[in-house]
């Protein structure tokens, strides 16, 4: 989730339709979580904290931080990609699949 995204959300924005669902998913009270993906410049931007702290408030499990993805060295964010922990966002959500 890029920087936009976490602040408009947190705000309250659904001027796209992904947004729409986020926030109300929030109102349903449906388990969301959310993994961002930034570099450290772009994470410095005192909105960035505010935002983690408003969806935290609002029971999304932002995995950011200590319990989640840190913020990368700026221009390295390509490099990133393929490390990138997607299986983090299942697990805060403690999705489990079976086959039958």
């Amino acid at each position: 989730m890029t920087r936009n995204t976490l602040t408009k959300w947190a705000d309250g924005h659904a001027d796209t339709y992904a947004l729409g669902v986020l926030t109300e998913a929030i109102g349903l009270g449906l388990p969301v979580a959310a993994l961002p993906f930034r570099n450290a410049a772009q994470a410095a931007h005192p909105a960035v904290d505010r935002a983690v702290e408003i969806l935290r408030g609002c029971g999304v499990r932002v995995l950011y931080g200590d319990e989640g993805f840190r913020p990368h060295p700026p221009g390295t964010d390509g490099s990133r990609i393929p490390t990138y922990p997607w299986a983090r966002v299942l697990d805060a959500l403690e999705v489990r699949t079976t086959r039958e």
